[in-house]
């Protein structure tokens, strides 16, 4: 596979530190967001952690994303951009972080609820977890990408929801995104096999409703649901062994 692949002790050190930069900003965001706030205050706790530790945005880097982080709301799947939306009780907020700090790149997400969620909504979320650590806990070198996938898929359809199938992991490491892709389902294109090393994410993506994705035609950045069923969205990412990865983006 081309994507990056640890060589060096000082590679993993530096990976451990940007991690630690993700799942700080994660956490902050957990412990803050409540209702009222709009997105574009969330967005800017992230300015602020990344600004402490003098990371940058690598989504606004590479692809000059319109904020720091991608906030992505209810039906919105994935690169939700900040602004005046208000935040309400039992919105589900995606909180999709990706920071570069001393030329290394690492991503997580996770789903916050905002205040207290519906049920319905609080089993979306769950799902979107269970899966991340089912497709962690079968991804070791000589794993095939597809039986990852494949293994995320079983855990939410289990749980009566979808994946979102166009949207998947990736290589990360020195760029925001790298090869391999890594899908969330059994696809007949992902034949290759892990190796001892990679860096990379897994990342369920996930709907109530039905697989089917668009394109907002406003913002041209923001991925949702097609029928607007509510979607999940858990990440890590990680360095394949050959036994259990390591998850550099852990609290």
């Amino acid at each position: 596979m081309d994507g990056m692949s640890i060589e060096t002790q000082q590679d993993l050190e530096a990976l451990r530190r940007v991690g630690r930069v993700v799942a700080e900003t994660i956490a902050e965001a957990r412990r803050r967001i409540c209702p009222g706030m709009t997105t574009a205050e969330l967005d800017g706790i992230g300015e602020e952690v990344f600004a402490r530790h003098g990371a940058r945005s690598a989504p606004r880097d590479t692809y000059d994303f319109p904020g720091c982080l991608c906030l992505s709301v209810n039906d919105e799947a994935v690169h939700g951009v900040p602004g005046e939306r208000v935040l309400r009780a039992g919105d589900l907020v995606k909180v999709d972080v990706t920071a570069e700090l001393d030329g290394y790149v690492a991503d997580a997400c996770e789903s916050i609820p905002v205040g207290a969620i519906d049920r319905e909504t609080e089993r979306l979320r769950a799902a979107a977890d269970a899966a991340l650590r089912r497709g962690i806990a079968v991804a070791s070198a000589g794993t095939r990408l597809r039986d990852v996938g494949a293994a995320v898929e079983r855990v939410v359809e289990a749980r009566g929801f979808s994946v979102l199938r166009d949207l998947h992991g990736h290589g990360v490491g020195r760029a925001i995104h790298e090869p391999p892709e890594v899908p969330n389902w059994d696809a007949p294109w992902a034949g290759e096999r892990l190796t001892d090393g990679l860096v990379m994410t897994i990342e369920p993506i996930i709907g109530a409703g039905g697989r089917a994705v668009v394109e907002d035609p406003v913002d041209g950045w923001t991925i949702r649901t097609r029928d607007g069923a509510r979607s999940a969205h858990a990440e890590h990412t990680i360095v394949i062994t050959r036994g259990q990865p390591l998850v550099l983006t852990a609290a």
